[in-house]
């Protein structure tokens, strides 16, 4: 596979994008996330920062698994909130499933995101895809 990750100008210096098609970007995702959290000023509680990496990790990871293969991932910062969006090619909504605690098959992704984030929706586009937005407090 071509590694294809690029990281794209932004609509203002608070806002990261990142579109990658390989599990190597996932490590290169929660880096970006890293980079966007300490260029936050006021400076996030380094607890909404943790989570903000591991929701990355989760939502980049469900697209390269279930989305078809390749997504665009965004941050951006609100006063109040920050955001993060990924977009897939897939239509299909994510969807909660049993937890595999022993085969190794995953489960836990989406209940995660939905419990650690204060707002969740999921909206069609770009294209015939979808794109998961999340939020979270500052």
């Amino acid at each position: 596979m071509i590694e294809t990750t690029t990281t794209v100008p932004a609509a203002s210096a608070n806002d990261f994008v990142v579109q990658d098609d390989t599990s190597a970007g996932i490590a290169r995702a929660r880096d970006t996330a890293r980079a966007f959290a300490d260029s936050l000023e006021p400076a996030l509680p380094t607890e909404t920062a943790q989570t903000l990496v591991l929701l990355v990790s989760e939502l980049t990871t469900n697209a390269l698994r279930h989305g078809g293969g390749r997504y665009t991932m965004g941050l951006d910062a609100a006063p109040d909130t920050v955001h993060i969006s990924v977009s897939d090619a897939s239509p299909s909504a994510p969807r909660v499933r049993a937890p595999d605690l022993r085969g190794g098959t995953g489960g836990c992704g989406w209940h995660m995101i939905r419990r650690l984030a204060c707002g969740v929706a999921v909206t069609r586009g770009p294209g015939e895809g979808k794109t998961v937005h999340v939020h979270l407090p500052r």
